[in-house]
């Protein structure tokens, strides 16, 4: 069973009689369809609507949750937690050198029982389960990143920067990441309106070369053009955050996608319900 360890992740923990109230009322994902042994997306957002914070969230008990994020940005992400806490009874606290273990393939399902292991929602194709606990094996991250990119799942810090993207740009509406259904939570009238009104062009593709791509962070470009920014990569596969409709435009128009000098393919993930557009616009216009 093919697995790799982390140990840039953090863990953040919200406890008490209200931590499920209080997380409901400000992040993104539905804590009501929150199953156990289940780690699902989300992400704190600004008012404008935009990714301040990125996670992954599992229950770790009666009236408690575990937030994974990056490390680097752990403390920031306690901070602004605790500022939205109030008079609200919950406890937050963040474990020190949390280490993070992904395990994926059809063996990596853990069992009910196991309160420090989760299974990634993310994942349509293979099971992927996240496990909180040291280890002494170390594992592949190469084989990992490669998983990932091949499922098409974007991370921020590889594949988007935080500030910068909208839920819609990074699929959080097709992961689960998103509670449509529950109420008002920070950024909620924008991701609302950009969902009803269908009006999501940036969204996350996988990018195929036949050379090995260059450095993340270089554009996409259309006749000299950008038409997106190229994220996580391994050798001639990888991510990008892309305009679709630029996209779309191109491939009518039989345009070369350049990555630096690599002419690129772009392809929906399979399991994305979203689509190009039928009718593009032209890069001129857009």
């Amino acid at each position: 069973m093919p697995f790799a360890q982390f140990k840039d992740r953090a863990l953040i923990s919200v406890s008490g009689p209200d931590a499920e109230h209080f997380l409901q009322n400000i992040l993104t994902t539905d804590l009501d369809i929150l199953a156990p042994g289940e780690a699902k997306p989300g992400a704190l957002l600004t008012p404008q609507g935009k990714i301040l914070f990125d996670f992954l969230i599992s229950r770790a008990g009666d009236s408690a949750f575990r937030l994974e994020c990056r490390a680097d940005i752990s403390g920031d992400f306690v901070r602004r937690l605790t500022l939205y806490k109030l008079r609200a009874k919950v406890e937050i606290a963040k474990a020190d050198q949390a280490l993070v273990t992904i395990a994926w393939g059809p063996e990596s399902t853990p069992s009910q029982s196991d309160s420090t292991a989760a299974v990634d929602t993310r994942f349509r194709s293979s099971a992927v389960t996240r496990s909180y606990g040291e280890t002494e094996e170390r594992g592949d991250l190469a084989a990992w990143q490669a998983f990932r990119i091949a499922a098409g799942i974007a991370e921020s810090g590889s594949d988007y920067q935080l500030g910068e993207a909208f839920p819609h740009d990074v699929l959080l509406d097709e992961t689960g990441g998103i509670g449509f259904k529950k109420g008002c939570y920070v950024g909620q009238e924008v991701v609302s309106r950009m969902q009803h009104r269908g009006t999501a062009r940036r969204r996350v593709l996988i990018v195929s070369a036949d050379r090995p791509l260059p450095a993340p962070g270089t554009e996409l470009t259309v006749a000299g053009r950008p038409v997106g920014t190229l994220g996580s990569t391994v050798s001639a596969t990888g991510l990008a955050i892309a305009r679709i409709d630029r996209v779309k435009a191109a491939l009518d128009a039989g345009q070369a996608i350049m990555a630096g000098d690599a002419t690129v393919s772009l392809a929906i993930p399979v399991w994305a319900k979203f689509a190009f557009p039928q009718e593009a616009v032209s890069a001129e216009e857009a």
